[in-house]
C-alpha cells in the first residue's frame, strides 16, 4: 500500500530514502489543505478572520520563498536562510498557540511537498510535522512583554529539539566519521545552522526600523 505513494530509492552517498509518487504528493496537498481549512474553522469562538488568513498565507509564502534563499547549506541537509522561521513564528505571536501551530504544521506539510527527503515514517513526522510545527510555539508569548523575542527563541529552541531528536535516531552514524558520540554530533550539526540562522534573525529584528515594523503589521493583523 505505502508503494502507491513513496518508492524507495538507493543512493551510495545519501543512504536509501523514499521519493514521493504523484499519489503521494496529491494525499500530501489534499492533507495541507485540510490543515489550513482546520486553521480557518479551528472552532466557532477562534474561527479566523479574512484578514488574519491573508496575513498567514502570506507569512507562509514568504518563509517558503526565504527558505530557499540559502546563506549558508550544510552537507546533509538543513541550511540557513533569510530568516525563514521568522515569518512562521510571526503568525503565532500575532494569533496565539493555536492558529501558530496549524500555520507551521501547514508550513512543515509544504516543506515537505517542495523538498522531501523521508528514510521513514516516524522521521517523517519528527522532521517535517513536528520540528517545523515547533514554529508555532511563539504563540506561548501572544501577550507577554517582549513576546516577540521570546516567542521567536521558544520556536527555534522547539525546532532544534526535533532535529536532535532526529539527528540521534535516524543519523547517527554520520557520527563516527567525525570522532563524536551521537548526541554530541546531533547537538553540533543541528545547532551550527539552526542558531546561526536564529542569532542573525534575533540581531535583525532587533534593529530600530525592523522591530518599528513589526510592531505596526502586529497592530494591522489584529
Amino acid at each position: 500500500m505505502l508503494k502507491i505513494f513513496a518508492t524507495e530509492v538507493i543512493d551510495p552517498e545519501w543512504g536509501n530514502y523514499f521519493a514521493l509518487t504523484t499519489w503521494g504528493y496529491m494525499a500530501l496537498i489534499a492533507i495541507l489543505l485540510c490543515v489550513l481549512l482546520a486553521a480557518a474553522f479551528v472552532s466557532k469562538s477562534h474561527k479566523l478572520s479574512t484578514k488574519q488568513l491573508v496575513f498567514c498565507a502570506m507569512a507562509m509564502a514568504l518563509a517558503t520563498v526565504t527558505s530557499n534563499l540559502k546563506i549558508w547549506r550544510m552537507p546533509m541537509g538543513g541550511s540557513v536562510t533569510l530568516l525563514s522561521m521568522l515569518f512562521i513564528s510571526l503568525i503565532g505571536y500575532w494569533f496565539g498557540l493555536r492558529t501558530g501551530l496549524l500555520t507551521a504544521i501547514a508550513y512543515g506539510l509544504l516543506q515537505l511537498i517542495i523538498d522531501p527527503y523521508v528514510i521513514s515514517l516516524p522521521q517523517l513526522f519528527i522532521d517535517y510535522i513536528f520540528a517545523f510545527g515547533a514554529l508555532g510555539f511563539s504563540g506561548l508569548f501572544t501577550n507577554s512583554k517582549n513576546g516577540l523575542y521570546k516567542g521567536y527563541i521558544a520556536s527555534v529552541f522547539g525546532r532544534f529539539m526535533f532535529a536532535f531528536i532526529s539527528g540521534v535516531a535516524f543519523f547517527g552514524s554520520s557520527a563516527a566519521g567525525y570522532g563524536m558520540s551521537v548526541p554530541i554530533y546531533s547537538i553540533c550539526y543541528n545547532g551550527a545552522y539552526i542558531f546561526t540562522e536564529a542569532m542573525i534573525t534575533l540581531i535583525v529584528i532587533a534593529l530600530p526600523p525592523v522591530k518599528d515594523a513589526l510592531n505596526r503589521l502586529k497592530l494591522l493583523a489584529e
